[in-house]
């Protein structure tokens, strides 16, 4: 097997699937999130070619469009990790990413949670791509794309949701930074995470005091 024909094919076949993909989780997501898993990875003990299939592949269908159902992204992952002939044990590894990177999966208070240095390595270059100026653009563009209200100050964030409440929230995009985004700084499992997402997270608390300055016609 070669390895970096795989890392090509999967590019390929990434590019062509999310075509049509709303614009927060399409190539170009993928591709952030792949550079971003590449950088952390110098700087940790890690498996270079698991990170790259995970990091690649774990958006390859996003359960929010379909149906919330989690099991097509690991089923399409296997069919075309076996096809490219990849070991066994890294397509158990590679859809174990997949099925544990979420955030809101971290919700969950019960079950055997999947854990490993590479999974940590591909979470943190998906969260650090939620997060500072790409994450703000990012969450406003799904919010239209659920035509969500911008804000709306008699509905506050809920700061306790369960995954099932996550999953169905219909809540103002403003509210998604304190229920997510503005919490992801001290969930970063690197210190090279860790260290990106401090920036990325003083530009958000910056953004939002000048989004409520201007919402209350103070500036």
């Amino acid at each position: 097997m070669n390895k970096e024909l795989v890392i090509e094919n999967t590019i390929g076949f990434v590019k062509e699937t999310l075509k049509d993909a709303e614009g927060g989780h399409d190539w170009f997501h993928i591709e952030r999130v792949y550079k971003n898993a590449v950088l952390i990875s110098k700087d940790e003990s890690v498996d270079a070619f698991v990170v790259s299939l995970g990091a690649l592949l774990h958006d390859i269908a996003d359960p929010k469009f379909f149906n919330g159902d989690e099991t097509v992204g690991p089923k399409i992952a296997t069919k075309f990790l076996v096809e490219q002939n990849v070991a066994k044990d890294v397509i158990t590894h590679v859809i174990n990413i997949i099925k544990h990177i979420s955030f809101k999966n971290s919700l969950e208070t019960n079950g055997k949670k999947f854990t490993s240095k590479e999974l940590e390595v591909v979470q943190d270059a998906d969260r650090l791509d939620a997060i500072g100026a790409i994450g703000i653009a990012r969450c406003f563009n799904y919010g239209g794309f659920k035509n969500r209200a911008l804000y709306d100050p008699e509905v506050l964030p809920n700061l306790n949701m369960t995954k099932e409440e996550y999953k169905n929230s219909s809540a103002p995009t403003i509210n998604h930074f304190y229920e997510k985004l503005l919490l992801l700084k001290d969930k970063m499992n690197t210190v090279t995470g860790q260290q990106i997402a401090a920036e990325r997270h003083l530009f958000m608390e910056l953004f939002l005091k000048q989004f409520d300055d201007e919402w209350n016609g103070i500036k």
